[in-house]
């Protein structure tokens, strides 16, 4: 970490400062996000074989299907996760309406 970065790490204020950079966060679940995520991987570069292969389109978005379905599951963790961790922690802290503002954004970005 350059002194730039570390000096915003380290004069943070709090989980959700927006002015600053977030310090590393341990994931509850990295284990099994990460064998999810390398799986979606796989099937991503499957997808480009099948579309280099000249496959049927049907056969392809199927699979693009199940990759969005495996993102979202995927992404709906990190979001329980955060919600139980940084978003719960916040709300100790009072800061719990900053923490269920950004929340609430990143849920906006899911609901489209």
């Amino acid at each position: 970490m350059t002194s730039p970065e570390r000096k915003r790490a380290t004069t943070r204020t709090g989980c959700h400062d927006q002015q600053t950079a977030h310090p590393p966060v341990v994931q509850p679940h990295k284990q099994a996000l990460l064998k999810r995520l390398n799986r979606i991987e796989g099937q991503v570069r499957g997808i480009a074989q099948m579309v280099g292969d000249n496959r049927y389109c049907v056969d392809i978005l199927t699979q693009v299907a199940a990759i969005q379905s495996a993102l979202d599951a995927a992404a709906l963790q990190l979001l329980e996760d955060h919600t139980r961790g940084c978003v719960a922690d916040a709300v100790r802290a009072n800061r719990g309406d900053q923490a269920i503002a950004e929340l609430m954004a990143v849920v906006r970005r899911f609901a489209r």
